[in-house]
């Protein structure tokens, strides 16, 4: 058995992943086959499962959030669907021996939670990837894990600060799976050569993924990136200090590493809370370049500026990272909306995934990214409320819509907590990180709406699917004010199912 090491944000060598694990991350992948292979030919796939949890729920913190998976499989088609034959299983000894696992435990390498499984696969590019579950109700002949964290509620559930256990509700998720499609493979197709080994890990972005309805119970919305990995790449890692005392921040440190689509948006492959000495470390990544955000609020509420290295390698330990406070500022800006969303008849339900970008350039060639700022949360104080962001929400009345709404559809309410001010941008390079101060002026932002079929496991809904905005409610430029809030125009959603 072989080993590959790598050095943790304080130095120090930690083992992480091993040659046996990683055969059977290869045969799982390799397994899953379904369209034009090359007869007889096949390969390993091994496929594990990652989530560096970061999230609040209104609540307080989530203790656990426990899923069940009894299947992972892959198609060789774009465009196959639930039922659409040809789906391979990745990780057969799911099948008879489903594993619980915990989303927020800790993880058992450096890197990942669990290895799923491994299978054979044929020879071929694997263009989308589900998990399926272990239903709340199974069937008396249905496998299911020996032993039920969920004690009773389900087999996927969540437990909450005050022990609480709440079930997490799936509908038809079970037969239908939890989407990866292939905008959401980092670095393209899953691809399986002859006679080699492939490693396939899945992220689950847990804190993206839990609708809490107005009754108080709990939904899974799944937000999943996948991607082949390596052990010879050991992730991104570093630290985030202030820019003056270059000692960590006390408060809420949230790091995300993005990848831009093709248009430009940063879409966050991985999210995640620093420890208290303000050390993050993203682990397994796929081969490429990735842009690094980190916000901050610290004590009393300080905003930081949103800080960005991009074109970051895989691999890379980015060391000290400095965030600039907002001195003055009583609190970070307040982005504020509605999302309307109809049918050709009357109101549709939706889920709508919302973000807040920010514009850079950088380079010689001034190449433009827009970056997806994490959000955050604004803490309680004597003198206000906490105010949490809802970057995930569920429209299905038409109760309080705002006026002016479109007639008959239905509407939701969000809530971004951004920063008031401009990003600090710096370029990866090895020899060092070069950085340019924060644009002066206005702080402009664009929101970002995606819309899904509740319960479907991730199928895009509406017409079309995705949303932004540029503008606030008074249809002039978006911008951010530290400590205040900004309306945002309403955005409209027709052609849903």
């Amino acid at each position: 058995m072989k080993c590959f090491f790598a050095l943790n944000p304080r130095g120090q060598i930690v083992p992480l992943l091993c040659t046996a694990a990683l055969s059977v991350i290869s045969a799982a992948v390799l397994g899953c086959s379904g369209g034009p292979t090359m007869s007889g030919s096949t390969g390993t796939v091994n496929v594990s499962i990652s989530d560096p949890p970061s999230c609040k729920n209104p609540n307080g913190n989530f203790v656990h959030v426990y899923i069940t998976v009894r299947s992972v499989q892959a198609h060789t088609s774009k465009s196959a669907t639930d039922s659409t034959p040809g789906w391979q299983e990745l990780a057969p000894q799911l099948n008879s021996a489903p594993m619980q696992i915990d989303l927020f435990s800790t993880p058992q390498t450096t890197c990942i939670l669990a290895q799923l499984g491994s299978a054979s696969l044929p020879v071929g590019s694997y263009q989308q990837l589900r998990l399926l579950l272990v239903s709340n109700s199974p069937a008396a002949s249905d496998a299911a894990p020996a032993t039920n964290a969920c004690a009773g509620q389900g087999y996927n559930c969540v437990i909450l600060a005050d022990n609480s256990i709440h079930e997490l509700d799936l509908s038809s998720q079970p037969n239908t799976g939890l989407k990866i499609p292939p905008g959401q493979i980092v670095g393209g197709p899953l691809m399986v050569s002859a006679g080699q080994s492939v490693d396939l890990n899945i992220d689950f972005n847990a804190c993206a993924s839990i609708v809490q309805e107005s009754d108080g119970q709990f939904r899974l919305k799944p937000t999943l990136t996948a991607g082949q990995v390596s052990p010879n790449n050991s992730g991104i890692g570093g630290q985030i200090v202030d820019s003056v005392t270059h000692n960590p921040i006390a408060g809420t440190v949230l790091v995300a590493v993005e990848q831009a689509d093709a248009n430009g948006i940063d879409r966050i492959v991985m999210e995640a809370a620093t420890d208290s000495s303000g050390h993050f470390r993203f682990c397994p990544l796929p081969s490429g370049t990735f842009d690094v955000v980190a916000v901050a609020v610290g004590p009393a509420n300080l905003p930081y500026n949103a800080t960005a290295i991009v074109n970051v390698p895989n691999g890379a330990n980015l060391g000290a990272i400095p965030l600039i406070a907002e001195n003055g500022a009583t609190g970070p800006a307040i982005l504020q909306g509605f999302v309307t969303a109809s049918t050709s008849s009357g109101g549709a339900s939706v889920d709508v995934s919302l973000a807040a970008l920010q514009a850079i350039t950088f380079g010689a060639g001034m190449t433009m990214h827009q970056l997806n700022i994490p959000l955050q949360t604004i803490q309680a104080t004597a003198t206000g409320p906490e105010v949490d962001s809802t970057g995930l929400i569920s429209i299905s009345s038409n109760a309080d819509c705002p006026n002016g709404s479109p007639a008959n559809a239905n509407c939701g309410e969000y809530t971004l907590v951004v920063p008031g001010s401009n990003p600090n941008v710096g370029v990866y390079s090895s020899s060092g990180i070069t950085y340019t101060a924060p644009a002066t002026g206005p702080v402009l932002f664009t929101v970002d709406a995606n819309t899904a079929v509740p319960m479907s496991g991730g199928d895009a809904d509406c017409m079309p699917s995705e949303m932004t905005t540029s503008k606030d409610f008074n249809n002039k430029a978006l911008a951010a004010i530290a400590g205040s809030t900004t309306d945002v125009a309403r955005m409209d959603f027709t052609g849903c199912t």
